[in-house]
Order: structure tokens, then sequence, then C-alpha cells
């Protein structure tokens, strides 16, 4: 059956079931002459009678019968699917797939996840770890975070996270045998435990700062990863010095387990941002993701 016969497909279905051209008629919204004219030309393109018209009733001839037991409960699953995607509108449920790097999802996104999820639990979330500059419409993703300055201007960004600033760290076993730098100059001299990310292609430089002199520091080592917590457990073991986000070292750093050093030399930077294409395209699940998700300040 052609695309364009579902409709007269749908009338004759409606038809059959109310046993009347009246009703179906004002149930569809139109006239009654209109509705026996599509019926009429259906059956035309069939060469077979659907219905047996009286003047007081309507009844499904033996094929009407037969297309209708056909037609009907599909019309019935469609107008089911229908209502289901309408919920989906008035309530927040369906997937919601987000790219993070590694550190916002660790550091935001799960401890959102662990109050939002219990709440709400017809919405799904699926996390990508990534630390390329995904193009998040492309790649099919509702949301992406990254920092503030790394958002593209055509997006909407909404802050989720306060400043950050890094921690340049090592072992006190490290330590012992090197020295303690005292400024950026002085990590030429250390075993720097790096990073490699695909948006920069070569090491990830550490950024350090200080009475208005920024400087990016390339340090040599034996060790670079593409993962925050191999970079953190290696400096733990006293294999190099690492610069990775504070809020991972704060707590070895008060155990002992590792000390900070150029600690004058990190400044404070934008935190992390959710970024999405469009609000007049968001599911009600990616609004509420939203607004659990959004920066409110101490």
């Amino acid at each position: 059956m052609p695309h364009e016969n579902f409709n007269d497909l749908a009338a004759f279905a409606i038809v059959a079931k109310e046993r009347s051209f009246t009703r179906a008629a004002a149930k569809i919204g139109v006239s009654q002459s209109a509705l026996s004219q599509t019926i009429k030309a259906l059956e035309e393109r069939i060469g077979l009678r659907l219905l047996m018209r009286t003047t007081r009733s309507v009844s499904p001839t033996e094929a009407g019968e037969r297309l209708l037991q056909t037609v009907a409960p599909r019309f019935d699953e469609i107008e089911s699917q229908l209502a289901s995607l309408s919920e989906l509108r008035e309530k927040p449920a369906g997937t919601v797939r987000v790219t993070a790097g590694e550190h916002p999802a660790i550091s935001v996104l799960q401890p959102a996840l662990k109050r939002f999820l219990p709440e709400h639990p017809d919405v799904n979330v699926e996390i990508i770890v990534d630390y390329g500059l995904t193009d998040i419409v492309a790649e099919g993703y509702d949301a992406g975070v990254r920092m503030g300055e790394q958002v593209a201007k055509d997006m909407i960004a909404v802050r989720i996270g306060p400043e950050m600033r890094m921690a340049v760290v090592g072992s006190p076993s490290y330590f012992e045998k090197y020295p303690i730098p005292q400024n950026p100059q002085d990590l030429t001299a250390h075993r720097c435990i790096n990073m490699r990310l695909p948006t920069y292609g070569g090491l990830f430089p550490w950024g350090l700062e200080k009475d208005g002199r920024e400087v990016k520091v390339r340090g040599d080592g034996q060790l670079v990863f593409n993962n925050l917590g191999l970079r953190l457990n290696s400096a733990l073991d006293g294999l190099g010095i690492t610069y990775v986000p504070e809020d991972q070292v704060l707590p070895h750093i008060a155990a002992g387990h590792l000390i900070r050093v150029l600690e004058d030399w990190c400044p404070y930077f934008p935190g992390y941002h959710l970024y999405y294409p469009s609000r007049r395209h968001s599911s009600p699940a990616l609004a509420l993701l939203v607004e659990i998700l959004r920066y409110r300040g101490n």
C-alpha cells in the first residue's frame, strides 16, 4: 500500500469500528461527505467493497472485516507509541549522552548523579570520557563538559563548578632524591609525569603563573599518560612529580603522602561548563540534569 494511502486506511478503521459515518466524521474532524468520498476512493483503489451501507447502519464486508483486523491493531500501536512520546515532553525520561574529560566526570558529574538518578528512575545517563574537543552534534551527544574558555561560542553554556587550580606534587620519597623546585625553571631538573591529549598532539603543558608572568612548562620524564589516575598513582609511587587538579590531591597532601610545590605559581581559572546546542531541542531529562548540575556558588 503506498504511503499516501495510510490516511485512507486510518479513516476506514475508524468508520468500521464506529459503525457510523456521522460519529467517525466527528471523531476525525471532517465532514461526513468528505469522509464518504475518502472511503469510496479507497474501495476503488483496492477493487473491493469494504463497507455495507444502509440508511441506518454501516458494517464491514468480509473483505472489510479482514482488513480491519489487520490494520486496526497497527494503528492502536502507533497511537500508543505517540502517547508514550508525548509523555517524554511532560516528564523526564530517556537517555542523556554526555561527553566529558576524566576529571569533570569524577569530580562533578558522578557526585551529581548520585543524587539525581535515584529520584528519576526513567532517566538513563551515558558518560563518555574523552579528552578531545568533541563535536557533540556530529557525534550524537546531548551535551558536553569542558573548561569555560573551551566552549564554542555558538553553544549554550552553563557553569557547573567553581573556579579551579592545578597542583604540582611529588611524594616524600621522591623529594629525598631531588630538591624542592623554587620556580618553574627548576622543573627541567625533575622527572615530570606528563599527559598527552589528542587536542594538543604533544605533551600537555603545565600552565604556571605568578605576578602576571605566565610560563608553560613541558618537562622531561620517563612517564606519559592520558589518564589522571595513572599520573596520580605514579606520583604516589615516587616515580616523579606531576601536575593535576588540586581537588584530587588535597587528601593525599593532608595525609603526608604527597608534597605540594610551586603553589604560588598555580592560579585559579574558570571551572567546568556543561554545553549543548539549543534549549529549543533539549529534552526534559537534559533540562533537569542541567538544573541539577548548575553551579550556584557556596
